[in-house]
């Protein structure tokens, strides 16, 4: 292949990956649609009727109270593990120095969760020289940990509510046998007892996994559970809002999953809010009404709280010198 074709094809990829997640958020919506437009037309409404009732009979400023609390706490729990993390593996910095570009990053993952954690690597390379690729691994290392403390929490969910969570989550614990025969490997090999010889570990951006212990995967699995089981409570009351009742160890088991939907790259969560109708087929108009109000604020009310740190974080971002 020559070089102009090797270019084209690289090009028609890059396009392809940007493309992917505004398609899979089309098929998304397009797949909310049709389940809006049945139920809407079972009950004798328009689909922006359909959903205007919905939305007419939740308490607001209830919900409000519960929302509000709740992502300023996981803002503290996020901003929490990002520092443990930089400081274990890149350099030592304090907690309020993370807050600021942390918060900021919230504005950029509107699209993206990931393109956020690209701005903190940014951050920390101007602020206190680390090389970016090293922040990368760091923040590879946190994504990494991430997938690990859903799957924990989902399997204990659904083992506690077995018999009353659709049969697609029967398979989750054998996902989570399977990852942590992964990580068995994965550690084996970063420590140079699996395939020593390897060049791969070698790579600035796998500094954080060459460094990490076990003790340290643990520590941010601990670190970020809070976060999950106060959205646990959350969600599970805010879904009785809409008028559906489900019980704390149900909503334990659903929210992992979830969760691993949100952060599929892609506008407006929008595998999130289909999984709620796909978990809750009987009730379109509600798990959509509700999917979307509780993802969107979320994100939405983050970059908010970014805001009041942006400033800070472009002086510090861009005054000082590389």
């Amino acid at each position: 292949m020559s070089e102009p074709e090797r270019q084209q094809l690289s090009a028609a990829r890059r396009l392809a990956l940007r493309a992917l997640p505004w398609l899979v958020t089309a098929a998304c919506f397009a797949f909310l649609y049709t389940r809006l437009a049945s139920a809407a037309q079972r009950e004798g409404l328009e689909v922006a009727g359909y959903l205007a009732q919905i939305f007419q009979n939740v308490s607001w400023a209830k919900w409000l109270v519960l929302m509000v609390p709740y992502s300023v706490f996981f803002f503290a729990v996020d901003t929490l593990v990002a520092w443990r993390v930089i400081s274990w593996f890149n350099v030592p910095v304090r907690y309020t120095d993370i807050l600021p570009i942390r918060g900021a990053a919230y504005i950029l993952s509107i699209l993206n969760e990931q393109v956020g954690k690209g701005a903190m690597a940014l951050y920390l390379n101007r602020r206190d020289g680390v090389p970016a690729w090293e922040v990368g691994s760091s923040m590879l290392f946190v994504m990494f940990c991430e997938f690990y403390y859903l799957l924990i929490w989902a399997t204990i969910g659904v083992w506690l509510r077995w018999d009353q969570l659709p049969p697609v989550f029967h398979w989750i614990p054998l996902v989570a046998v399977a990852a942590s025969l992964f990580l068995a490997l994965w550690l084996a090999f970063f420590s140079g007892r699996f395939l020593p010889h390897l060049a791969l570990r070698k790579r600035p951006v796998l500094l954080a996994f060459r460094k990490a212990r076990l003790a340290n995967y643990a520590v941010i699995i601990l670190l970020r559970s809070p976060a999950l089981l106060a959205a646990v409570v959350v969600y599970t009351i805010s879904l009785r809002m809409f008028g559906l009742d489900v019980s704390y160890l149900q909503m334990l088991g659903y929210l992992p999953v979830i969760f691993f939907g949100a952060a599929t790259p892609g506008p407006m969560r929008s595998v999130a809010i289909t999984l709620w109708v796909v978990l809750f087929p009987d009730r379109p108009g509600e798990m959509t009404a509700f999917g979307f109000v509780m993802h969107n604020f979320f994100i939405f009310f983050n970059a908010a709280l970014g805001l009041i740190f942006l400033r800070r974080a472009n002086r510090e971002l861009f005054s000082t010198s590389t």
